[in-house]
C-alpha cells in the first residue's frame, strides 16, 4: 500500500477497445450476449456434473470446476469492460492491481487444470484397470486444490513488482482492463525487470504447464495407435477432442499474448487475444463440451424432459 501512496496517480483510465460511440454500442450488446452465454452454460455444466449420478466421475468434477474458473475468469474483466462502453472507464491504482491479480491466478491455474484432466484422459485410457484407484477422489480435489494454489500464488510475482512501480504523468492504459504490460509501460522508471519477470515467469508457467498436457496426448495417441481397433480408437479421440480443443483455444492465445514481442502493435494484438481468452473461449466450452460428448447431451436431455413434466 505504501508503494501506491508514494505515486502520483492514484486511477487510471482504461481505453477499452474502440472509441467509436457507434460500435461501442454494437459491441456492448455483443459482448453482453457472450457473457450471458458464458455464465449460464458453465452453471448448466457444474449442475449438471453435481446433480447427475452418472457424471459423477473425476473428468466431470475437473470439467464442472472449469466452469466455475471460467465464471470468475470472465467475470474479473467482462462486466468492467462493459461500463467502458458507456462512460469513462475509470479503476483506481489499488483496483487496477487487484484486476491484474485476479485475472492472472485465475489464468494460472486454469492451465494447471487444464494439465489435470489431461492426466485424467491419459490415465482412463491408457491404464483403464487402474483408473478408479489412480484418480481416486483424494487425487482429483488434491489436483483442484494444487491448480488454485499455483494461481493464487505465482501470480502475486507480477501483481507485487507493478504495485512497486512509481507512476508519474501517464494514466491511461491501453486496454480495456488492467493487465501487466500495456500497465507497466506507463511507469516512470525502467521496467526491464518487470518485463523480463513476464515474459520467462509467466511463459515458464504457461509452457510448463502446455507441455505437461501436450505430454498427455502424446502417450495417449501413442496407445491408441498401437493398442487399439479403428473402433476403440474414433471412441478415444471422441472423448478427448473436446478437451484438446479447449486446451488449443486457451494456450493459442495466451502465448500469443505473454511470449510475443513487446511493441505497439503487440499491445493492438493483446487486446483481440484478450477477448478470445477472456470472453470468447469461456463462452464455447460449455458448447464444446456440450455438442462433442454423449453423456453430457444425454443428461442435459434428461434435465428437458423432467421439465416438461
Amino acid at each position: 500500500m505504501e508503494s501506491w501512496n508514494r505515486t502520483s496517480v492514484s486511477d487510471f483510465i482504461l481505453a477499452g477497445i474502440t472509441d467509436l460511440p457507434w460500435l461501442q454500442k454494437v459491441l456492448f450488446v455483443f459482448v453482453l450476449l457472450l457473457y450471458q452465454l458464458d455464465i449460464m452454460g458453465n452453471v448448466v455444466i457444474i449442475i449438471l456434473a453435481t446433480k447427475d449420478p452418472s457424471l459423477h466421475s473425476p473428468m466431470y468434477f475437473f470439467l464442472a470446476n472449469l466452469s466455475f474458473l471460467d465464471i470468475c475468469f470472465s467475470s474479473v474483466t467482462v462486466p468492467k469492460m462493459m461500463v467502458g462502453f458507456w462512460i469513462q472507464n475509470v479503476i483506481s491504482m489499488e483496483g487496477c492491481i487487484m484486476q491484474m491479480y485476479f485475472f492472472h491466478s485465475l489464468g494460472f491455474s486454469e492451465g494447471v487444470l487444464l494439465s489435470a484432466m489431461g492426466y485424467d484422459r491419459y490415465v482412463a485410457i491408457c491404464h483403464p484397470l487402474r483408473y478408479k484407484i489412480i484418480m481416486r477422489k483424494s487425487v482429483c480435489v488434491y489436483l483442484v486444490v494444487l491448480s488454485w494454489a499455483a494461481g493464487l500464488t505465482t501470480s502475486l510475482v507480477n501483481a507485487l513488482m507493478t504495485s512497486q512501480l512509481p507512476f508519474c504523468n501517464a494514466y491511461k492504459v491501453h486496454h480495456f482492463y488492467c493487465d501487466v504490460k500495456p500497465v507497466i509501460k506507463l511507469a516512470c522508471k525502467d521496467i526491464s525487470v518487470n518485463q523480463m519477470t513476464l515474459t520467462y515467469f509467466s511463459g515458464f508457467i504457461c509452457t510448463g504447464t502446455f507441455i505437461l498436457t501436450v505430454l498427455s496426448y502424446f502417450y495417449i495417441i501413442s496407445y491408441v495407435v498401437a493398442h487399439q481397433s479403428s473402433k476403440g480408437r474414433s471412441k478415444a479421440f471422441s472423448t478427448c477432442s473436446a478437451h484438446l480443443t479447449i486446451v488449443m483455444l486457451f494456450y493459442g492465445t495466451a502465448m500469443c499474448t505473454y511470449l510475443g514481442p513487446d511493441s505497439e502493435e503487440s499491445i493492438e494484438r493483446d487486446r483481440v487475444a484478450a477477448i478470445l481468452f477472456a470472453l470468447i473461449t469461456p463462452s464455447l466450452n460449455p458448447i464444446i463440451y456440450t455438442l462433442r460428448n454423449k453423456e453430457v447431451r444425454k443428461s442435459l436431455g434428461n434435465i428437458f424432459k423432467c421439465a416438461q413434466y
